[in-house]
């Protein structure tokens, strides 16, 4: 049974990618069944109905110049049924009783209606139908009224029917297929999108995470080394807090790599992202740094939604990273968390008494961003800050204090934006 389906599929997979072969193949059984069917007379006694006539040499001739104009019923489908409809024609014009060559012009009829449209269809099928049939009834010997005659009639009806049904169903089957392949092609590219979204979202959490805690190593170990030979103690508190933010740091790494891991993976990380609930401990562990920094107000109940209360979080902490490293010695910085309504704004602003300002080396020209339109830079910092910012629907406008210092304000809805 293997072998015999196997041997099937070769054979009809070869007739699909050879269709005149098939068509020649039809065309040979239809003149098979035509001569077949020339032999039996429709008006013969019960018993005697087979070989009491013989076909004419014309009735052969006509039936075998159908069979062959079948051969391109497909490139040519329009040509055939006219052809085959005049063969018919003079078939019921020249023999009583007829050949059945209007076998052919069913068969070419069909075809016509299964490749056309379906205002084609009913105007050539009925033109088919009512040629043909006027034929048989003024032409033949038979009465109009007869058998017959109204065989020719539901014969070429029932092609064209079957041919736009079957045309109809092809197109249903396109269209599911197209639609199917359009939904493919969609959950591919949505797919993509949020592939590409979530890597710039740990994108931004690895850079605010790395740029806020190497900056405080960075300073502690330059105080570390400024202080070694004269005061001790001092060196070695700093060193302290190197190894603090350090560890910090690499927690938080963990953490958000963690998010990469496969379902099932040993250690998988469950703390949560951080937030304004921790703002104490990253506004101590700046102050502990060397930056004084005061919370002049804060505001955090009713709790804000995750997104958006990690995005001020993370805000908060680029902002005071860059006054850190860019401000210069002696600057100050203030932070503010406000709740406006449906809005949460978020203010850090310094004195910038040495570098220029919280975000100066975001500036394109390497200065404090004075002049710049919008107040805007071009570091990876105040690009993520603003990036983060917006992807929830808020605004962030960074720029120079007047009289000197730095300014970053971020406003963000309450209701984070669905994506």
């Amino acid at each position: 049974m293997t072998t015999l389906g196997t041997g099937f599929l070769r054979v009809r997979n070869w007739l699909r990618g050879h269709p005149l072969a098939l068509d020649a193949a039809l065309a040979l059984a239809v003149l098979v069944a035509m001569i077949i069917g020339s032999f039996i007379h429709p008006g013969a006694p019960d018993g005697a109905v087979f070989a009491t006539r013989r076909p004419g040499v014309g009735s052969v001739l006509l039936m075998v110049l159908g069979a062959v104009a079948l051969i391109w019923r497909r490139r040519r489908p329009m040509a055939v049924l006219v052809a085959t409809g005049g063969l018919t024609v003079a078939e019921l014009m020249r023999s009583d009783p007829p050949a059945p060559v209007v076998t052919c012009t069913v068969i070419a009829l069909y075809t016509v209606a299964a490749r056309t449209d379906r205002p084609t269809t009913w105007r050539v099928g009925l033109l088919t139908m009512a040629v043909l049939t006027a034929a048989a009834m003024f032409f033949g010997a038979a009465p109009w009224y007869s058998q017959e005659n109204f065989g020719v009639f539901a014969w070429t009806g029932m092609a064209g029917a079957a041919g736009d049904a079957v045309r109809s169903r092809r197109a249903f089957v396109d269209a599911i297929r197209e639609r199917a392949e359009r939904a493919e092609r969609t959950r591919d590219e949505e797919a993509r999108r949020r592939v590409a979204e979530e890597r710039l979202r740990i994108a931004r959490d690895l850079h605010d995470v790395v740029a806020h805690h190497i900056a405080l190593v960075n300073v502690q170990a330059g105080v570390a080394a400024h202080v070694m030979d004269k005061r001790p103690d001092q060196a070695k508190e700093a060193l302290a807090h190197v190894r603090e933010a350090s560890r910090s740091a690499l927690d938080e790494l963990r953490a958000t790599v963690g998010l990469l891991r496969q379902s099932g993976d040993p250690e998988a990380p469950t703390e949560p992202a951080p937030g304004l609930a921790v703002l104490d401990e990253l506004v101590e562990t700046v102050r502990r740094a060397g930056l004084p920094v005061e919370v002049a107000c804060t505001d955090r109940r009713p709790p804000l939604p995750a997104a958006v209360d990690l995005a001020a979080y993370r805000v908060i902490q680029e902002a005071l990273t860059n006054v850190r490293k860019h401000a210069g010695p002696g600057a100050r910085a203030e932070v503010s968390v406000v709740r406006v309504g449906s809005t949460a704004e978020i203010t850090v602003i310094d004195n910038g008494a040495g570098g220029g300002g919280c975000c100066a080396a975001d500036a394109p020209d390497g200065g404090d961003g004075r002049g710049l339109p919008g107040g805007g830079g071009g570091g990876h910092g105040l690009l993520g800050m603003r990036e983060r910012v917006t992807a929830l629907g808020g605004t962030l406008t960074a720029g120079p204090r007047y009289g000197g210092g730095f300014r970053v304000h971020a406003i963000l809805p309450v209701k984070a934006r669905e994506e």
